[in-house]
């Protein structure tokens, strides 16, 4: 058994969305991948799709996902469900309230954005 704390957890940022990798192979996870996001207010990360399936969970906050053209918005306790290889984004619509999420999805997942394909480093 492998424990992985957030408080040491790796810190990537990008588009005002900070990710904290948690369960990931460079943590000891060999079939999932999980991190944590803090949203900072306003902050909209770009459309991309990815190869897996993927989770997110909303902690606190609201974050509003576009899923193939179609918006969808969860708050806390809610879960977003991506299918893989579908046009996606993310946004914290508040002015003022931070968001926060964890998302699951499979070690080795893809992503592609703006015609680049990509192994996000949070999920590594």
């Amino acid at each position: 058994m492998t424990t992985a704390n957030l408080a040491d957890a790796p810190v990537f940022e990008l588009d005002g969305i900070t990710f904290r990798s948690l369960a990931v192979p460079s943590r000891g996870s060999s079939e999932l991948a999980v991190w944590s996001i803090e949203m900072a207010p306003g902050s909209s990360g770009q459309e991309h799709t990815v190869d897996r399936e993927e989770v997110f969970i909303a902690r606190s906050g609201r974050i509003v996902g576009m899923v193939g053209g179609v918006e969808h918005t969860i708050g806390a306790g809610d879960a977003l469900i991506l299918p893989p290889h579908t046009p996606f984004s993310i946004r914290n619509d508040s002015a003022t309230e931070p968001a926060a999420a964890t998302v699951c999805t499979s070690a080795g997942i893809k992503a592609t954005l703006a015609g680049q394909t990509i192994l996000p480093p949070w999920a590594q």
